[in-house]
């Protein structure tokens, strides 16, 4: 079990041992807001969970530190009641993008949504997941970067897919809440939605 008071500094290797599990309640906590500008803390533990993301994208690492890969990590996935998350992916042209974003939140979004036609994976989930998640295709967040300046940032695609189950583990939301409890494979009706893929 994850001690809620570990700190994590800027080099800390965080491993699947410090990722919380479903079933924790921490899992399905609204989490609070950070200070802005987030408190050196707060910068350190997004530090070390942006490191993870990396590490768990590099074969290398990943192998020697036995890491599943992921594209988000939300601090209360680490044991953290802090209103923040990490994302690391390649956009649409294969460039990296990183987001260390602080009290993030979803102002706008399309009708139109998609879907990941693999369902979505979770680093707190140790098991497969069968079933559509239905997110909106575009979103618009406000969030506060490391320095507490406010951003405006629109995502789209496989981007707003990431941002939006981020945005779930920080409301206590997990992905598979989503899934049609009937029919795993059902999607909403009177709504345009199409595969990502």
């Amino acid at each position: 079990m994850t001690n809620l008071l570990m700190k994590f500094s800027s080099d800390s290797i965080i491993t699947m041992d410090d990722i919380v599990r479903e079933g924790d309640p921490i899992l399905r906590t609204v989490t609070k807001p950070v200070s802005i500008p987030p408190a050196p803390e707060d910068l350190a533990e997004m530090d070390a969970m942006l490191l993870f993301l990396k590490n768990s994208q590099d074969e290398e690492t990943a192998r020697k530190y036995k890491l599943r890969a992921g594209v988000g990590l939300s601090a209360n996935q680490i044991g953290l009641d802090k209103r923040m998350f990490a994302a690391y992916f390649l956009d649409d042209s294969g460039n990296p993008v990183e987001l260390g974003l602080f009290n993030p939140k979803i102002i706008s979004h399309s009708e139109s949504m998609t879907y990941l036609p693999e369902s979505e994976g979770c680093l707190s989930v140790d098991r497969a997941v069968q079933g559509f998640v239905p997110r909106y295709e575009k979103i618009q967040l406000k969030a506060w970067d490391r320095e507490g300046k406010e951003l405006k940032l629109r995502f789209r695609g496989f981007a707003a897919i990431v941002m939006q189950h981020e945005m779930d583990h920080l409301n206590g939301i997990m992905f598979y809440d989503h899934i049609n409890k009937e029919n795993p494979y059902k999607l909403p009706a009177n709504v345009r939605i199409s595969s990502l893929y």
